[in-house]
């Protein structure tokens, strides 16, 4: 094992040393050669290492360069060098993290890191935490503890006569709501088309004067960060509308969140801690590896109730269990990974690593402004949407853009224009990257356009 090991650490160590000088997005050939993989399961046992070497061989050339520092698609961090370590480490423990008795360490960095992390975001300090894998099960659990919240208050057991015959639960949504709100939706069952759904302004931002009368057996979902325009939701003027009604409010801010993080950006997060639950990413702009996700609970008990159950061979003692507060029982300790992030970037680190996503944001929307393109959105964090005239000439500059390679962006449709999205979320991205990308954009689009 130790040789197999020594031979896996120094394939690792080549991909993250040269991911930076290759083509974010993998080469034809490279593409081809998956086909390779299409074989019958082999009869006997194979050797280890030729194993090894098979996989580094044809799926590494296959891979998107997202660890590196021009991937610019949809909205995907790098791992930080601590946290990759932390990774193959915690991989050779192969903790199930569920419980105390299966992992105690595993258990207290958990703790720990989300004391860390309930202090840089601003959110209540006995809030129940939950490191599951995604925003969208982070939403599903925080949405979860509101449905098991707001049904304890009608006396309706939902845990154990689900919804037939519940009352029902008003959900409130902007219009641009993420789609992995109403997948959380459709997975409780309280229904993906059953929202009531609220105009938004330019940027995509929920209008408060349009919110629909409220009640105790309601839930309004707000957003941290717009995944196209990455506006957020005035919370200021509508948590306060919410509580007065006796409703509950759950934050999607898969990515936003973390701008609470940075004194400079903190002031888009007003009112944002008055909520109930919160959902967020780790693998975004934390930059730690996939998967993990982050569901946070104002009322401990709540996230609890939704999520825990009682069984004989369950031992507990008095320390917090991992899977009373997660929808899984087994699983990997990826609350290791989030500890050494917050602990080798520490407060100024963590400030430094969101500041300079946005100021990188920042330098796309001037220079492509300057080159006479359009900036769809007001860039408050790390998001950007140019438009290069009409829609089609904006996709040819977009597929472009992503056969130049030198970068990758997406597309996206913003309230009836095309348009490229830019995502700067990674720690690896250099300024140097940013203007190699930038050229490239510039030139690919002067040319598309001629």
């Amino acid at each position: 094992m130790d040789e197999l090991l020594r031979d896996a650490a120094a394939r690792a160590i080549r991909y993250r040393q040269n991911v930076g000088n290759r083509p974010v997005w993998p080469a034809a050939a490279a593409l081809d050669a998956l086909g390779r993989l299409d074989e019958a399961l082999p009869a006997t046992r194979q050797n280890d290492a030729a194993v090894l070497a098979l996989l580094d061989e044809i799926a590494s050339p296959a891979t998107v360069a997202t660890s590196g520092g021009r991937y610019f698609g949809f909205v995907i961090g790098s791992s930080l060098p601590a946290t990759l370590a932390a990774n193959w480490l915690a991989g050779a423990w192969d903790q199930n993290a569920g419980g105390v008795i299966q992992s105690p360490a595993a258990a207290r960095l958990e703790e720990v890191a989300t004391t860390w992390m309930l202090d840089v975001l601003g959110l209540p300090e006995r809030c129940g935490t939950g490191f599951v894998t995604c925003a969208t099960m982070a939403n599903f659990s925080g949405l979860a503890a509101a449905r098991h919240a707001l049904y304890a208050r009608k006396g309706w057991d939902v845990d154990r006569h689900g919804l037939f015959g519940a009352p029902p639960i008003t959900v409130v949504v902007g219009e641009e709501v993420h789609v992995s709100v109403l997948k959380a939706l459709g997975l409780l069952g309280l229904g993906r088309d059953r929202v009531v759904r609220v105009p938004v302004d330019e940027q995509g931002r929920m209008r408060a004067d349009a919110l629909p009368p409220l009640d105790d057996h309601a839930i309004v979902c707000l957003q941290a960060g717009n995944v196209n325009t990455g506006a957020f939701d005035p919370a200021d003027a509508i948590v306060p509308q919410a509580k007065r009604a006796g409703a509950w409010v759950h934050v999607d801010g898969a990515f936003g969140l973390w701008a609470a993080a940075t004194p400079a950006r903190a002031r888009l997060l007003a009112g944002y801690a008055e909520a109930d639950s919160w959902a967020t990413d780790a693998h975004k702009w934390l930059n730690v590896p996939y998967d993990s996700g982050i569901v946070f609970v104002r009322d401990a008990q709540h996230l609890r109730a939704a999520m825990s159950i009682s069984a004989a061979y369950l031992v507990r003692g008095e320390r917090r269990d991992p899977d009373d507060y997660t929808p899984e029982f087994s699983r990997r300790a990826r609350g290791v990974e989030v500890w050494a992030a917050l602990r080798s970037l520490g407060r100024e680190g963590l400030t430094d690593l969101i500041e300079r996503s946005c100021r990188h944001a920042s330098r796309f929307a001037d220079g492509l402004r300057a080159a006479g393109c359009a900036i769809l959105n007001d860039v408050v964090i790390n998001q950007v949407l140019v438009s290069f005239g009409d829609p089609e000439t904006t996709r040819q500059v977009i597929a472009a853009v992503q056969a130049d390679g030198t970068c990758w962006v997406g597309g996206t449709v913003w309230q009836g224009q095309t348009a490229m999205r830019i995502s700067v979320s990674s720690w690896a991205t250099t300024d140097e990257d940013v203007e190699r990308s930038l050229s490239a954009m510039v030139r690919v689009a002067a040319e598309v356009r001629a």
